[in-house]
């Protein structure tokens, strides 16, 4: 199923999509319009059913887009949305990066993917992997992994990454090079 709303958040328009079925299988936004929310929600529908996740995409209104609204605002803390992720599709890996981050790195803070790698024995680049991959936004705050200089990268526009980071308060890491 396809859950879909709009809110307005700090100024901006906000659409927030799920999909999910018994638990969430996606989630994907959109701070440019529904349009463009249509094609981040066909891109991750392609992302899960490539990963054998099956994937329906009809419409019913659900809670979902309204938690993860009060993700984004901080009346809910990302952990308390983790047991209604559905992790399918999710490699072993992936699953143990996202944990970690959604329990570890609150609000209001951020990690680098360094720092990430070396706490779970990895290499800031599977880090990255992970961070694009994440078929959970928001509620898994890979927006909160940056780059040692700066915010680094984020799927669909580095601009998103620097919304969430202000809403939080973190402005110290939403220019292209940290001061």
């Amino acid at each position: 199923m396809l859950s879909v709303e709009r809110f307005d958040i700090a100024g901006k328009e906000v659409w927030i999509a799920v999909i999910f079925d018994e638990k969430i299988q996606g989630i994907t936004f959109s701070l440019d319009g529904e349009g463009f929310l249509r094609e981040r929600i066909a891109n991750m529908a392609f992302f899960l059913k490539k990963r054998g996740v099956n994937v329906e995409l009809t419409l019913l209104e659900s809670d979902y887009p309204r938690l993860v609204r009060d993700v984004i605002l901080g009346k809910l803390e990302n952990e308390e949305l983790l047991p209604e992720l559905g992790f399918l599709g999710v490699t072993s890996f992936e699953r143990r990066v996202y944990e970690w981050l959604t329990k570890r790195v609150k609000r209001g803070s951020v990690v680098t993917y360094g720092e990430l790698a070396k706490t779970l024995g990895t290499s800031p680049r599977a880090i990255g992997g992970a961070m694009k991959r994440n078929p959970y936004p928001i509620v898994v705050p890979c927006h909160r992994v940056v780059a040692q200089d700066g915010p680094g990268y984020y799927t669909p526009k580095l601009e998103y990454k620097t919304f969430l980071l202000k809403l939080e308060g973190v402005e110290e890491w939403t220019s292209s090079k940290r001061t």
